[in-house]
């Protein structure tokens, strides 16, 4: 079995064995951990004859035989101090349950520790039950997963194989796993572009964090990647992954690659901050879509709240139902400040981050905090179908707190929606890929920071906008109508008031029906004298009879306040989006006195004078509701007209298809 697909196959039967006894939804918990294991256990083989003799010299004199027993494998923290393993467990089929637990247990702690977050003892217990360990034991023994059969490369894209089957199976998004590895290398591509001078230099030491990690796959492809530029470099990587059985994957793969697995934390990256205290040079994630954060919104709150800009969420909080910017500015909190060399990272996101959110929302206040601190270097628009679990169109934002500088106060928005090639069998909702070709080109785009069809380059406040709301005044007129009366006898406040007050109002007032009214003070003496005869008397009153009664008329005189101000009409009340005024503006937690400044009124008066009173010459502007707003239109500026074929030519077209119709016709009566 030298096949990929063949092991992944083989593997996959394993499932046969258990239905019926398991869930489909239940199979990985099985077959994920036992992979883990068989890979153990494959690695282990050579070397677990010396690893006994080197033991059993030392155990009597020393407790810290580990070190010696890492020096065998060269990979720290792997060793097993049993005489068992999966092969020799067979031996003794009565007694496999109770030796499996013993040849589990003598693994290093780290290695154990592994194992119990995929809760095998609990699998052990159901497979024995259901007289099936020895038939599934059995099975992962005839597979070798040894090192020099199948690469560390290899057993990170089968891991990923059988978590894809499996989600699909179950109806789960394996997108919440792992990431094709050809978008995968496009973000570390444009991750590192910049530095290929700093990242060849021999030795180089670099971190990278990425906080939702799956099995590792983006931590394993940026190692790659950095080994190809420079086989000196080491990358030491970090993660947190919140499934257990995924976890677990990524902790022992990232072991037998010759990373700290430590590194990798376990846990909600929200509620339980896996490396509080650290700080990385490059982070990257592809979180999942629309995931809800209700889960930990207690604990997301609090942070919030009580440290604002000293936690992690101080910019705000999107909407409950998405968490994607939760994950950027957890991810942000992890750069190094730009005096120690800063960091840059990549994420993938949906559409919805581009522009969800009104002016003065959590999304529209984090975009405004990423963009005024000049960090959003450029958004790349990939092509749709390219993951796993959805076909929707995806995005990466590059961001980071050193930009070059030409890229300072700018940002760039590259169109790739077109670069891919179509995939001959489908993955999923994967149909389409990004192929070298297309890679090279999106990178060079990037790199290259210059307009064109696929690119273009944006100052900061291009993205920015004051959302202003315009007034218009109540002009009314009042007409003692039918429909008026109806609505009256129908107002909650009126219908509360006793039967022979209300009849003796709606009597009064259907004795003057048809007459009509321009000046408030006439209609509201009326109204008073009317309700005061009935034995009721109140503004409040006056107030629900004018309102019923009112009929909006353009060429009435504005109703005005006590101070003589015209009152705004609700609702005729309409807000419009005024560019922000050109000039770098720094990120500040308030931005009402910016809106009081010289070029933010003189912006707002401009476009009242040149956009609204042409057409409402009674207008204004409330400026007490003036709010800053922030949204990327990416595929607005990619758009492009094309404009419909002549008549003619569709004429023309149509004639001749009539006529082929004809012809048709004609075939078949003669025959």
């Amino acid at each position: 079995m030298n096949n990929f697909s063949e092991k992944v196959s083989f593997i996959w039967g394993v499932a046969d064995l258990l239905r019926g006894d398991y869930k489909q939804s239940e199979y990985g918990r099985v077959i994920l951990p036992l992979t883990v294991l068989r890979r153990l256990d494959s690695v282990l083989a050579p070397v677990k004859g010396q690893m006994l003799d080197t033991h059993a010299e030392v155990k009597n004199s020393t407790d810290n035989f580990g070190p010696l027993l890492d020096q065998l494998t060269e990979i720290k923290g792997l060793w097993n101090t049993s005489q068992f393993d999966l092969q020799n467990l067979l031996n003794d089929p009565d007694q496999l349950g109770q030796n499996l637990r013993t040849y589990i247990a003598a693994f290093s702690p780290q290695i154990r520790s592994i194992l119990q977050h995929c809760d095998l003892d609990t699998q052990i217990t159901k497979l024995e039950r259901s007289n099936l360990l020895y038939l599934v034991v059995s099975k992962f023994v005839e597979l070798d997963l040894h090192p020099d059969k199948v690469s560390n490369i290899e057993m990170g894209y089968l891991y990923e194989e059988l978590i894809r089957k499996f989600s699909e199976l179950s109806n789960e998004t394996a997108g919440e796993h792992f990431t094709p590895r050809e978008v995968i290398s496009l973000m570390v591509s444009l991750l590192f572009q910049d530095d290929e001078p700093i990242l060849t230099k021999p030795g180089i030491t670099k971190t990278l964090f990425d906080p939702a990690c799956g099995t590792g796959g983006m931590l394993s492809v940026a190692e790659e990647h950095l080994h190809s530029l420079n086989d000196s470099a080491d990358l030491q990587v970090f993660g947190q992954e919140l499934n257990p059985e995924t976890f677990a994957i990524c902790q022992s793969d990232m072991m037998l690659k010759g990373q700290n697995a430590e590194h990798i934390a376990f846990g909600n990256s929200f509620s339980e901050d896996g490396h509080p205290d650290r700080k990385f040079d490059y982070l990257l994630a592809n979180p999942p879509f629309g995931v809800e954060w209700k889960k930990v919104k207690s604990e997301v709150t609090d942070e919030h709240n009580d440290l604002g800009f000293g936690g992690r969420f101080g910019a705000g909080l999107p909407r409950i139902n998405d968490g994607s910017f939760l994950f950027l500015q957890h991810m942000i909190s992890k750069m190094k400040p730009a005096s120690e060399g800063g960091s840059r990272l990549a994420i993938v996101f949906n559409g919805s981050p581009l522009f969800t959110g009104a002016a003065g929302s959590g999304e529209s206040e984090i975009r405004r905090w990423i963009i005024e601190n000049d960090w959003l270097e450029a958004v790349v628009a990939l092509p749709d179908q390219l993951f796993y679990n959805t076909g929707i169109s995806t995005y990466f934002w590059i961001v980071s707190n050193r930009k070059r500088s030409e890229r300072q106060g700018k940002i760039q928005l590259i169109d790739a929606r077109e670069m891919f090639t179509k995939m001959r069998k489908s993955l999923g909702n994967k149909r389409k890929e990004v192929g070298p070709d297309q890679l090279a080109t999106i990178v060079d785009l990037y790199a290259r920071f210059e307009e064109g069809d696929h690119s273009k380059i944006f100052t900061n406040e291009s993205f920015g906008f004051m959302r202003i709301t315009v007034e218009r005044p109540i002009q009314h007129r009042w007409e003692v109508s039918v429909d008026g009366l109806a609505s009256l006898e129908t107002d909650s406040t009126f219908a509360k008031l006793d039967e022979p007050i209300r009849e003796a109002v709606l009597a009064s007032l259907r004795g003057v029906a048809g007459k009509s009214y321009v000046a408030e003070t006439d209609v509201r003496a009326q109204a008073s004298a009317v309700l005061a005869q009935a034995g009721a008397k109140g503004k409040k009153l006056e107030d629900i009879v004018l309102a019923a009664f009112a009929v909006r008329d353009p060429d009435a005189a504005p109703l005005l306040d006590t101070k003589g101000n015209p009152l705004p009409d609700p609702d005729l009340r309409d807000n419009e989006n005024v560019p922000l005024p050109v000039g770098r503006l720094r990120y500040e937690t308030s931005v009402t006195d910016r809106l009081g400044t010289a070029p933010f009124v003189t912006a707002v008066d401009s476009y009242l004078t040149d956009e609204v009173l042409p057409y409402v010459p009674r207008a204004w502007v409330d400026y007490t509701k003036t709010k800053i707003g922030y949204e990327i239109p990416l595929t607005r500026h990619f758009y492009q007209y094309i404009p419909p074929r002549p008549l003619a030519e569709i004429d023309a077209e149509l004639a001749a298809l009539e006529q082929e119709i004809q012809v048709l016709l004609s075939e078949v009566r003669g025959a």
